[in-house]
This record gives C-alpha cells, structure tokens and sequence, in this order.
C-alpha cells in the first residue's frame, strides 16, 4: 500500500513540477530559482531527519550513494531549470518519459537485467520518432528551444545514470537519509555556481515565482526526492523510472490550460509517440511470451 500511495503522489508531483519549474525562474532567474528550492529543500529535510532521530550514514557506500544522488540533484536539475526558459514546460515531462527507456539500456550494461528485448529496441525506435517530432517543434520555436530538448536530453541520461549507479551501489540506506546526503553535497555546488554566474540577489520577485519555489523547495523536494528514493531502494530501477509514463499527458494539459502553453499537432503526436514507446516497453515482451503448456 505504500508503494502505490507513494507512485500516485510522484506521479501528481512530477506531472506539476516543470510548471513550478518555469514559473519559478520567470523574474529571479533560473539560477536563483533552483538554488533556492535547494535551500529550502536541504533545511526541510535536515528538520525532518533531526525530528525523527534519525542517524546519518557515513561508510564508504553512503558516500558512494550521497554522490550518485548529487549528481542527479544538481547534474540532472541544471540542465532543466536552464531549459525551462526556452520551452513550454509541459515539453520537459514528455523528454522525461525517455527515461525507462535510458534506465533499460543503462541497467542492461551494468546492471546485467535483461532489458535489451525485442520489445524494448521496437519502444526505443517509438521513442527516438516522437523525440524527432518534438525537435521539428522546437525548430519553429527557435534555436534556443532545440537546445532545451538537447539539455532535457543531458538531464535524462544524468538521471537514467544516477538510478542505476544507485542500485549498483546497493547501500540499502534509508531514503530520507540519502536525500539529505544527496543535497547536502549539492547545494554547495549550486550556491557556488549561482555565486560566479550571478551572484546577485533578484531584482524582481514575484508572488508567483516565490510560491513556486516554496512549493519545489518544500514539497517537491523534500517529499518528491523521498518517496522517489523510497521505492527506487525496494524496486527496479526501470519500474521506477515508468513513472513517467502518466505525468506527461498531465503536465501538458496543466501547461496548455494554466500557462497557455501551444498544444500543436505535432506535439501531440510527438508525445504519443513517446507515451506508446513506454507501453510498448512495459507490455510488449509480457503479451508475446510463450506460456509453457500443462503437462
């Protein structure tokens, strides 16, 4: 009951963050943006780590763990919160329905699972034709908004990358505490970064902007990155990253009614395509086996 609780509750967060995303660096800045959500992030998950007594880790495959989830923490939301800027927010869930499709083939390398079946490459084909579309959208968008999808991308295989290396690590820590290990590493380089690229406090912050960054900071963060690492510790890496097959469609409808973002033909379909690619991954080696007759 808890893993289904906690895949409902990623999949309502995942499908509205990348519209808090955008709203929250619209007047700051992206980089203000994503430093502060990590700041309030790191404070929240520190209260709830001393509240419930909870001992922090620090054997070498904590570290191990605490760095594999920086990465994600800072490699994979930087890349995001820069792209935010030129794309419509509901683009970015889409890209990040690749992600089984990534966490497969990563976890087929090092993981040794068997995730290069018929049915994965034939979703991967899918996959790669509606991120081709997306690209043609990006195209009538501008140059900046080809290199948004390309820096989704990045974010992608840094989070495909990070889950795997996670499990191949297999520390078998609490989620809360690699959280709070993960953003304890992370935030001294998002401040650092902020501080040479920026560096300045924000001119203009809006209401909106600043209720988007308490909510990623506080809810999305620090509940979001713990019931994620909660089920990526008792279940597959590629179960985990399915996920993403619901949000997508969500995160659109919000962006195209709240933000009015365009929903055009060929984000539509671009879109289907990739959410047929998921299905496909999941279903298509299930539907096709072979069951041994009774003897």
């Amino acid at each position: 009951m808890r893993i289904k609780l906690s895949y409902i509750t990623i999949i309502l967060l995942w499908a509205t963050t990348p519209l808090a995303i955008k709203w929250s660096g619209e007047g700051p800045g992206f980089l203000f943006g994503v430093t502060a959500r990590m700041a309030i992030g790191t404070v929240c998950v520190l209260i709830v780590l001393a509240l419930m007594r909870q001992r922090m880790a620090w054997h070498r495959k904590a570290w191990l763990t605490y760095i594999a989830i920086a990465l994600q923490i800072y490699g994979s939301m930087l890349p995001v919160y820069w792209a935010a800027q030129f794309i419509p927010s509901g683009w970015i869930s889409v890209i990040f329905g690749l992600t089984p499709l990534m966490t497969a083939s990563l976890a087929a390398i090092f993981l040794g699972e068997r995730s290069l079946t018929l049915g994965k490459l034939l979703a991967y084909g899918l996959g790669i034709s509606g991120l081709v579309i997306m690209f043609g959208s990006a195209l009538q968008l501008g140059d900046e908004a080809v290199l948004g999808i390309g820096a989704v991308l990045l974010s992608v295989f840094l989070q495909s990358a990070s889950s795997v290396w996670i499990k191949r690590i297999a520390a078998k820590l609490p989620a809360l505490s690699q959280v709070t290990g993960g953003l304890l590493l992370a935030l001294p380089a998002y401040l650092l970064t902020w501080a040479i690229v920026d560096g300045h406090w924000p001119l203009l912050l809006t209401p909106t902007s600043l209720a988007a960054i308490i909510y990623l900071g506080v809810i999305a963060t620090t509940l979001g990155f713990v019931l994620y690492f909660y089920l990526l510790t008792h279940l597959p890496a590629t179960r985990v990253a399915l996920i993403t097959l619901v949000s997508p469609l969500l995160a659109l409808m919000l962006g195209h009614s709240i933000n009015d973002e365009p929903l055009t033909m060929k984000v539509i379909i671009g879109t289907l395509l990739i959410l047929s690619a998921l299905i496909m991954h999941i279903f298509f080696d299930r539907l096709t086996a072979v069951k041994p007759r009774p003897k």
